[in-house]
């Protein structure tokens, strides 16, 4: 109170010192003093407005603290009225065991009532379920599946009533239970025997509906009716935790299973042969199974699905059950055991008919069929290639192991070829015939699977080339151990040049044929090494037919430049029998290994000239016998190539020239001889300080110290990359040391 009033005066003081300042504040300017009633008019009524707002703040607060006093006292009225209804229901609560006890009687009595109504309800088929069975017996038997269906369904729902009356007492008894399960043992019966009868319609579907569509139409029905009992059942065993036997039926699942099944029979069904029977079965089966599938999935999008309800999607099913049940049955013949062209047969058929216009693809059905997974897992497509291309390697290897046996057999046989026919055999031909084969039947299947055996057939024809280069070094070296064991080598050798040339022919036009850009690298390279591999055969036994020739010859070039040399032409005149006469069996050769014959034929024959003109076996000891001798050489080389352009005119350098060159230093004087060496020097960058040496020393007017500085004053010409006959000429022991580099 005391801390009241001093607040109370410490404002008041307050105030008058601010009304104080206020007044000095006006009164501070003169003229003022006359408006002292004006302003005092002014503060008085400012004044009394204070107070009206003072006095009406008040008032509404007084309101409010009013009215919230009143809701108090009603708040405390009714918590007080609560108080009291929550005491009285307590003490009702305390005499609900003693009303249960009551009402027992009459909850008995009650479930004793349901009970009388249920049985009362369901007398008429209680008394009469022997008769019901019979009937229903006799109209499954009848075929009337709806009466029977409809009776069916009275037993069962008489059946589950009582047994959910007795479900429904709280000491439930077993015996009871069993009674009247037993007493109703027959309707599981007949359930099973209209099951049964659904499972033999369901299975002859597709004949059915084509006569008699309505009993496809009354077994749907009756097994969307047990559809929907069945979600009430389960809808009340949830609630009451009662299930009626044998439910759920599940007979729109078991329509499925039967509809699959049927679908599979009738695939297996297709299957009329064996290969023991008919080496052709599996097309025959592929081609039935094709004609069924189509014809039947036309049926079922035509007539089948007016008869099914549009949420079974019948026609997508039929198409995924047809589309599984084949996969699975290929994949049993597969697992059986396929052979030869039965691996093309069903690849093709799965690659390309299954998805084409035939079946899959046909416009009655591609609408449904665009989404369809591969008919045989990717793992069973890549073991099926993996086998058919080891089927093919395997062909291919044993028939060219047996090719080449017979080829070898002919060679060392004492038999002629045919004169007529022995410029080639028919193996480089029947080799490509059957890659042409295999190329074309795989182009039934993919164009991937075609560029796999593409390259399989080069790489296996590259392999047979390794094997025919086995058997011809055989055979030349069986040949050259003792030439009268092959007879007819030169025939055989003809022919093995032209297959080689031929092979490599034949697989040029083959890259033609299938080689494109975007082909693997695998098959260009086997391309490559296929043309390497029979091109190299083809020299190396060109190189063996002129072995033998050479063998021949040898001994005729070991007698020029000898001392009875230059008094005779018979050696040279030998040689040119002898090549015009193995030439006449060259002629056997086709036109590119003939060409290529004479100008092996002919490098090596200015070679053995060469060798045996600087083997250092004659001196010619005066100028003019030099110059005969250089005249006689001449001529010589002259006659040789004569003769070999006589055989084949080829074009590109004369390796003879490099003979008739070398003669010029035989008979040139000691003024052009250093000219003439400068010649052949810059023409022949490569012959070397040995070559020049040999060459001057056959020269017997020369003194050695004379040919040793005419050969060291020589300029050193740089080499080219272009070579002449004189890098392969080489000599055992040289004259002297080398002077120009190689």
């Amino acid at each position: 109170m005391t801390t009241t009033k001093s607040n109370m005066r410490e404002l008041e003081a307050t105030a008058k010192a601010s009304a104080t300042a206020h007044v000095i504040n006006m009164f501070q300017r003169p003229g003022q003093l006359e408006k002292v009633d004006h302003l005092k008019r002014r503060l008085t009524r400012k004044k009394n407005s204070v107070e009206a707002l003072l006095k009406s703040a008040m008032q509404q607060q007084l309101d409010g603290v009013r009215v919230g006093l009143n809701q108090l006292h009603c708040c405390l009225e009714d918590v007080r009225e609560i108080d009291t209804s929550i005491k009285k229901m307590f003490s009702l609560f305390n005499e609900v065991p003693e009303l249960c006890t009551k009402l027992n009687q009459v909850r008995d009595e009650n479930m004793r009532h349901s009970q009388y109504v249920t049985a009362r309800e369901n007398l008429k088929h209680i008394f009469t379920v022997p008769e019901s069975v019979e009937k229903t017996k006799q109209w499954i038997n009848e075929g009337k599946l709806l009466h029977t269906h409809q009776c069916l369904r009275d037993l069962e729902m008489s059946r589950d009533d009582l047994l959910y009356e007795l479900h429904k007492l709280p000491n439930q008894s077993p015996h009871d239970k069993s009674m009247l399960k037993a007493y109703f043992a027959d309707v599981e019966t007949l359930s099973n025997l209209l099951e049964k009868q659904l499972r033999l319609i369901l299975s002859r579907t597709l004949n059915t509906v084509r006569k008699e569509p309505t009993v496809i139409v009354t077994a749907l029905r009756i097994i969307e009716r047990e559809e929907k009992t069945d979600q009430e059942a389960l809808k009340q065993a949830k609630q009451t935790g009662f299930l009626p036997p044998g439910r759920p039926k599940k007979w729109k699942e078991m329509a499925f299973e039967v509809l699959e099944k049927s679908v599979a029979t009738r695939i297996e069904g297709t299957q009329v042969d064996e290969r023991e029977d008919n080496k052709h079965w599996l097309i025959r089966y592929l081609e039935l199974t094709r004609q069924l599938i189509l014809e039947d999935l036309r049926v079922v999008k035509t007539l089948c699905v007016p008869c099914f309800p549009p949420r079974y999607g019948i026609i997508d099913k039929y198409i995924q059950m047809y589309h599984h049940c084949l996969s699975r049955h290929l994949q049993e013949v597969i697992q059986n055991g396929i052979q030869g062209n039965e691996y093309v047969t069903i690849l093709s058929w799965v690659s390309k008919t299954y998805q084409g216009a035939e079946l899959l693809g046909h416009p009655d059905l591609i609408e449904y069929t665009k989404h369809l997974d591969p008919l045989l897992p990717q793992a069973v497509m890549e073991t099926l290639e993996a086998d058919y291309l080891r089927n093919i390697e395997i062909n291919y290897g044993e028939w060219m192991r047996n090719t080449l046996n017979s080829e070898e057999q002919e060679w060392r046989s004492n038999i002629e070829p045919n004169s007529d026919n022995y410029t080639r055999t028919a193996a480089p031909i029947i080799i490509f015939q059957m890659i042409d084969q295999n190329l074309q039947v795989c182009k039934t299947i993919s164009d991937e699977m075609t560029c796999k055996v593409l390259i399989l057939s080069i790489g296996q024809v590259i392999n047979y080339g390794d094997m025919y280069r086995k058997a011809v070094v055989e055979f030349k070296n069986k040949y050259f151990e003792d030439r009268k064991q092959v007879p007819y080598f030169t025939q055989y050798m003809i022919m093995i040049v032209n297959n080689c040339l031929q092979l490599a022919d034949l697989g040029s036009q083959l890259e033609k044929q299938y080689w494109t850009p975007s082909s693997p690298p695998a098959l260009g390279e086997n391309f490559n090494r296929l043309r390497t591999t029979f091109i190299q055969l083809r020299n190396d036994s060109g190189d063996f037919l002129l072995e033998e020739l050479f063998l021949d010859l040898d001994k005729h070039f070991d007698e020029l430049f000898t001392p009875r040399w230059l008094g005779t032409s018979l050696p040279v005149d030998t040689i040119c029998a002898t090549l015009d006469d193995y030439f006449q069996d060259y002629n056997r050769l086709s036109e590119p290994n003939y060409k290529f014959i004479v100008h092996q034929a002919r490098s090596l024959v200015s070679k053995r000239y060469l060798t045996a003109l600087l083997s250092k076996k004659v001196t010619f000891k005066t100028y003019e016998e030099s110059v005969q001798a250089s005249g006689k050489i001449v001529k010589e080389a002259k006659q040789l190539g004569k003769l070999l352009d006589t055989l084949c005119s080829l074009e590109g350098d004369d390796p003879f020239e490099s003979v008739i060159l070398l003669t010029e230093v035989l008979k040139s004087d000691d003024d052009m001889l250093s000219f003439e060496l400068h010649r052949i020097v810059e023409k022949y960058p490569d012959i070397t300080e040995d070559h020049l040496l040999r060459l001057l020393s056959l020269r017997g007017d020369l003194a050695r110290s004379d040919i040793r500085d005419k050969v060291a004053h020589l300029p050193k010409v740089k080499a080219t990359h272009q070579s002449s006959v004189f890098r392969s000429l080489v000599f055992p022991k040289l004259v002297n040391l080398n002077v120009f580099n190689n």
